[in-house]
């Protein structure tokens, strides 16, 4: 790996690892301070009203990765007026996303509601709470458009920086409404959405001002085959992403059959996943950024290079991470939670969570080595094959394992999703080679 390379990934992966670790922090923030209001119910209204979020925001994820795979092999190919028109695209798409949902909000609050099965003392604050917090909603997509518009511009300094504001933001503005002006939890949810929006105005400020995108006409922002192949690779995004939310979702419901206990480690040792998670990311962002670069220059041999280079950082990672779990993981998971009971239970199944960095790490490297070539459809069908087999060795050995069956079918899942990844990405590039000659 040339120094020059090096320098390329360390210098989108380490401010994209930033902002993965601030980003938890603002449902934390809100935590903390409904934490003195003096009842349960208002953390149970943040605990539910965040989830919601999640649930609704994770599946829009594709505004993200959708964005900065195009924008690098633009960026690559020094044409700045594509790489303007898929900034105005995205964000046109993620600001009328946003506002489709404000519009839907009240509907799709009590669907969501029920769904999570709220107490009678929960549910209407959660349900406050949501419905302010979700003027936000427009903003929040429009900076998942813009932060992948700014790393396929190779950079993931301004993302970070829109995190980091994000969340001071949103401490200032929580704490005044809270205890300056006496609004409660409507409060903390008018400080979510002042502060999202400050986030997005700030990236979007950015964006006009660092890179001065020409203005495209309409006809060709709203190209039929750009937009054609906008769709398509987000559809994939989309649906793989579906895929990814049954599995975690199935997971925890499988945990909670299991009692509390199970459920309440299953969590904690999946914490420590989350944990090695927010660093991968990183550097899968950097596969994003510098493999549609290299795609859209028609630089070859630096995407190859890039490929062993990723590989290796994250077989590095892997190893240090589950030396870490499997020496100190203990100590970890007593910072979490000081509930022996449970600290005995996750003893059981620790072997696990010291296997899933061995286990996941090339899912890691492949999903952003692909988003960054656009071949989000081999994503989509590593992530079916993977999916599939995950409930079938669920289903097999559960019954016998038990809560290790489990845990043996999400390890085999994310190894399988790296494999199939690696193998269908060979297949399609010695094709493309046969069909070239």
């Amino acid at each position: 790996m040339t120094v020059s390379l090096r320098r390329q990934i360390a210098g989108i992966a380490f401010p994209a690892i930033v902002s993965n670790i601030a980003t938890p922090l603002l449902a934390m923030i809100d935590v903390a301070i409904v934490g003195h209001f003096g009842s349960a119910a208002y953390i149970g209204a943040i605990a539910i009203g965040s989830s919601m979020f999640n649930m609704l925001y994770w599946l829009f994820g594709f505004l993200r990765m959708g964005s900065s795979g195009v924008t690098a092999q633009a960026y690559g190919a020094g044409d700045n007026d594509a790489a303007a028109a898929h900034l105005y695209r995205a964000l046109i798409v993620g600001f009328t996303v946003g506002v489709l949902i404000l519009c839907v909000s009240v509907p799709v609050a009590d669907i969501m509601l029920r769904f999570m099965d709220a107490d009678a003392a929960t549910a209407p604050l959660a349900r406050g709470y949501f419905l302010i917090a979700v003027t936000g909603a427009p903003a929040t997509l429009g900076s998942f458009a813009l932060s992948g518009w700014f790393l396929g511009m190779q950079n993931s300094r301004t993302p970070m920086y829109m995190a980091l504001i994000t969340n001071v933001v949103n401490i200032a503005a929580s704490l005044l409404l809270v205890f300056v002006f006496g609004m409660g939890l409507e409060g903390v949810a008018a400080g979510s959405a002042v502060a999202q929006w400050t986030g997005f105005i700030f990236g979007l400020l950015t964006a006009f001002r660092r890179y001065r995108p020409a203005r495209q006409k309409i006809s060709v922002i709203f190209d039929i085959a750009s937009l054609k192949r906008f769709f398509s690779i987000n559809a994939d995004i989309f649906l793989r992403t579906l895929c990814l939310v049954a599995v975690t979702v199935w997971f925890t419901r499988a945990g909670s059959t299991q009692g509390v206990d199970i459920l309440a480690a299953n969590v904690l040792l999946l914490q420590l996943f989350m944990f090695f998670s927010y660093f991968m990311d990183g550097f899968a962002f950097a596969g994003e950024a510098l493999a549609g670069k290299f795609e859209g220059s028609g630089d070859r041999p630096a995407l190859a290079t890039l490929i062993v280079s990723l590989t290796r950082i994250a077989a590095v990672l892997a190893v240090v991470f589950s030396l870490v779990y499997l020496s100190a993981g203990d100590l970890i998971l007593g910072l979490l939670t000081d509930d022996r009971h449970v600290l005995e239970v996750c003893d059981s199944y620790r072997r696990w969570a010291v296997v899933v960095p061995l286990a996941g790490t090339m899912a890691f490297v492949w999903d952003g080595i692909l988003i960054g070539l656009t071949l989000t459809r081999i994503m989509l069908a590593s992530m079916l094959l993977s999916c599939a087999a995950f409930f079938l060795i669920y289903f097999l050995c559960i019954g016998s394992m038990g809560n290790h069956g489990l845990w043996l079918a999400f390890v085999c899942y994310l190894a399988l999703r790296g494999l199939f990844e690696f193998l269908l990405y060979t297949r399609h590039r010695r094709l493309h080679y046969i069909n070239k000659c």
